[in-house]
């Protein structure tokens, strides 16, 4: 699973050359949109490194050795460069939990597990990404950034409550429907939390805790 991911430095493995905002002529300008990747590369990146303190456009154009003019031709804030991390989390997530649903031969637990281990594989991988998806790196940034990602877990807890809940089979009463409706609901909420949690954790030690620690016998004990 691991060729699906990028990490951080590989958002845009296409924007590695061109780095000064003032080029000598003998060099190439960026393609169309490769210096806005080249800028999320480099925020990425920024947010990797353990203790890493609020992030300034300062910051940013010092790190790839343009003025925050530069940063503002692509970008309207500082906010609207988050929103392209989040719209990259959203689409690698959810294009692999997709992948994941579609396989039919999988039980509903079993596709519940692997969208969670996929959840936490993606993020051991993406470090940098883990101080967005926890929330860490929208601290005193605009409130839009977190209502994002609150509701990107909203979604992925409704599709683990999608396959939790059994298919095909004939509730006896409603008073059962409405009971095994609601321990899909508890369970997709248990397994949720459960993600969340190894993510802020994962963050917060520095990148030293792993998401994926002793990841199957845990799922095997909420499942």
């Amino acid at each position: 699973m691991a060729d699906l991911f990028s990490s951080p430095s590989d958002i845009a493995a296409e924007a590695a050359a061109d780095t000064a905002d003032t080029a000598e002529p003998s060099r190439r300008r960026p393609r169309p949109g490769e210096r806005r990747a080249q800028i999320l590369q480099a925020l990425a990146q920024m947010l990797e490194q353990p203790g890493s303190e609020r992030i300034t456009t300062a910051a940013l154009a010092r790190q790839l050795q343009v003025s925050e003019a530069a940063l503002y031709r692509h970008f309207a804030s500082k906010a609207q460069m988050y929103e392209g991390l989040i719209d990259f989390i959203e689409t690698s997530v959810f294009t692999l939990v997709r992948q994941i649903t579609a396989q039919v031969e999988a039980s509903g637990s079993e596709q519940a597990a692997r969208i969670v281990a996929m959840l936490l594989q993606f993020a051991e991988r993406n470090p940098g990404m883990v101080r967005v998806m926890a929330g860490d790196a929208l601290v005193l940034e605009h409130e839009r950034l977190q209502q994002r990602m609150n509701l990107f877990f909203d979604k992925l807890e409704a599709q683990l409550r999608q396959c939790l809940r059994p298919m095909g089979e004939v509730a006896e009463s409603a008073q059962q429907a409405q009971q095994t409706q609601q321990q899909a609901q508890v369970r997709a909420n248990v397994l949720a939390c459960f993600a969340l949690g190894r993510l802020q954790r994962f963050a917060r030690s520095d990148f030293k805790r792993l998401p994926t620690e002793h990841l199957q016998a845990s799922l095997a004990a909420l499942l």
